[in-house]
């Protein structure tokens, strides 16, 4: 690779995704060459030819998919492999091709044309959703789209890994999964995009085959050049083009704190979250699928806090199941025996419906029929959930818990068809547990404002607080123009959790966290003085947040919270927090 003439030092900033640093020449892959697509008016002979076109390049595609899938489960098992079978749903979506299929007969144009059009309709969809997994299906459904169309084309793939012949740092506009999956590790030291998220597949799948990387970079794949020498870090989210000698030196001293903290990490993890002065708190993982018992038995968690079991039901063309859903959860709670699984029911809505569902377009779907108030419509949807969930409390380790429950009423309602599915399972012969435990989530302001009466009727609370404070504070956090106003630290938000788990002890239940906040460093020692029982958190940021409690006096939690609760300003708050923190565990916030 030709070296291009050296420069200053340069620094490119974007959003870290993967851990680690490295350094060597960049190769620029994937140039954008986004080519337009014109309608070209045919005959209407033609169109039988089109539609044979299309059915041919579906067929091409999923088995190319599928090689990749194969591919992926050898060098990385079948749960990172798993990312593909929501790209062979787009291509088996019967919403989408009939709508392809239609517009081939409707405006009489080529195959590629109105696969482009339908599918840039679903992409710019799923890129406006507000959830970050929703959302970044958009990307999914962009890779499956651009294989698609460069079969029915007859044109190569623009990203060509074979290009790469010494190890480098790749730069594109874009990383797809399945382009990602197709990198030789030995060859790629770290990449970087213009585009992307910390939720992404690409996100996901970098951080499995342990390769740094960084995304968000805008403009990078223009500005920067193949053959430039660059150091990529991964912590930060950083390029620095033409480092100099004490950058290199610098990062040098960092891998090696890194290092040295990530050995630290690992030794936490038979080890009990306890305080340095005795006080026990539970430290519990998040899951989304079955297969992510095996991160929550690596992390060290002590079960589950918060089992998502929506995405059980998205990205496929049926409903679950009540058996289906029956050995899922049984599936996890087996696995994870004696700890706790706690399964919350089906939090559909907002943003997060099935495409089979006939769901009415509403204004603001945050503030409509979502979550608990969606479930207790569709009874026969909440019922195979409920009673799947009965059935798999025979392990004897499982609670479940209530989304976004907002008065009494809704959890009266909630817990009579747990009881009426109970005396159907007893007519049936069908065992399970008579002491299933039922909880309710906190996420809007009236439930913490009632979780005195809530409290008498659940045997425990967990705060959702991404959602209780989008709620309070009337912000949403992925709107640019607001998202300084998202403030986990403003004084009505700490006053809410205090409330909560006050409620909570007056009726001797406990309180636990499974949102943001819970695996956020700075806001650990907060939650802790306020009194909260259970923190869970992404499997990866179970080893830190263990090591900071480790680190932390239950009293200096106690003082901070103290602190909180009389402050009137959410940025002191913040400012005092993370003091303590950077006090307590320095090697955290290690950087550079």
């Amino acid at each position: 690779m030709q070296e291009p003439p050296r420069s200053g030092e340069k620094v490119l900033r974007g959003i870290p995704v993967s851990p680690g640093v490295c350094r060597g020449r960049i190769l620029v892959l994937g140039k954008s060459h986004e080519e337009a697509l014109h309608p070209h008016k045919l005959d209407d002979a033609e169109i039988a030819v089109q539609l044979q076109r299309l059915e041919t390049g579906l067929v091409k595609t999923r088995q190319q998919i599928h090689q990749v899938q194969r591919q992926v489960t050898d060098a990385l098992g079948a749960q990172d492999a798993s990312i593909f079978d929501a790209h062979l749903l787009v291509l088996e979506d019967p919403t989408l091709i009939d709508e392809v299929t239609r517009m081939i007969h409707q405006d009489k144009v080529t195959a590629e044309y109105a696969f482009k059009v339908v599918s840039d309709r679903y992409i710019k969809t799923l890129g406006a959703i507000e959830d970050d997994y929703l959302r970044e299906r958009s990307s999914d459904m962009k890779d499956v789209t651009s294989r698609l169309l460069n079969n029915l084309m007859g044109r190569e793939d623009e990203f060509d890994p074979k290009k790469m012949t010494e190890p480098c740092i790749i730069i594109s506009h874009d990383l797809t999964p399945s382009r990602t999956a197709l990198l030789d590790k030995k060859l790629t030291l770290g990449f970087g995009t213009d585009i992307g998220s910390k939720t992404s597949h690409t996100a996901i799948m970098a951080r499995s085959m342990r390769i740094p990387a960084v995304v968000g970079l805008q403009t990078a794949s223009k500005e920067i050049v193949s053959g430039e020498y660059a150091l990529l870090d991964g912590y930060n989210g950083l390029i620095i083009l033409n480092p100099t000698d004490q950058t290199l030196f610098e990062y040098g001293q960092l891998v090696k704190k890194k290092v040295t903290l990530q050995e630290k990490l690992k030794d936490t993890k038979e080890q009990a979250a306890l305080t340095l002065d005795g006080h026990r708190v539970i430290l519990s993982a998040n899951v989304e699928q079955p297969g992510d018992t095996e991160a929550v038995l690596a992390s060290g968690a002590e079960g589950v806090g918060l089992f998502r079991t929506e995405y059980l039901f998205i990205n496929r063309e049926r409903l679950p199941t009540e058996e289906e859903q029956y050995q899922a959860y049984r599936q996890v709670a087996a696995a994870l025996k004696p700890s706790p699984v706690v399964i919350r029911t089906l939090d559909l809505g907002g943003d997060k419906f099935l495409a089979h569902l006939q769901v009415p377009q509403e204004m603001n779907p945050f503030l409509g029929w979502r979550a608990i108030r969606f479930c207790l419509q569709e009874r026969d949807i909440f019922r195979a959930q409920l009673r799947a969930i009965l059935r798999a409390s025979v392990e004897g380790n499982i609670k479940m818990m209530y989304p976004m429950i907002s008065c009494l009423g809704e959890l009266d309602q909630a817990n009579a068809l747990v009881e009426e599915y109970r005396q159907e399972l007893d007519k049936e012969g069908i065992p399970y547990s008579k002491d299933l435990e039922i909880g309710a989530m906190i996420e809007i302001p009236s439930a913490a404002l009632v979780a005195d009466a809530l409290a008498k009727r659940v045997k425990f609370f967990s705060l959702g607080t991404n959602d209780l404070i989008q709620y309070t504070l009337a912000v949403d956090r992925l709107n640019d123009k607001i998202a300084h106003l998202y403030e986990p630290t403003h004084p009505a938000i700490i006053r809410l959790i205090r409330m909560t788990v006050e409620a909570g002890r007056s009726q001797k239940i406990w309180t636990g966290v499974c949102g943001e906040m819970a695996g956020d460093p700075l806001m650990v020692p907060l939650l802790l003085g306020l009194g909260v029982d259970e923190l869970s958190v992404a499997p990866p940021h179970v080893p830190q947040v263990k090591y900071l409690l480790r680190r932390l006096k239950f009293s200096e939690a106690k003082e901070l919270a103290d602190f909180a609760l009389t402050c009137e300003s959410g940025n002191e708050v913040l400012k005092r927090s993370e003091a303590l923190v950077r006090q307590v565990a320095p090697s955290l916030f290690e950087t550079l």
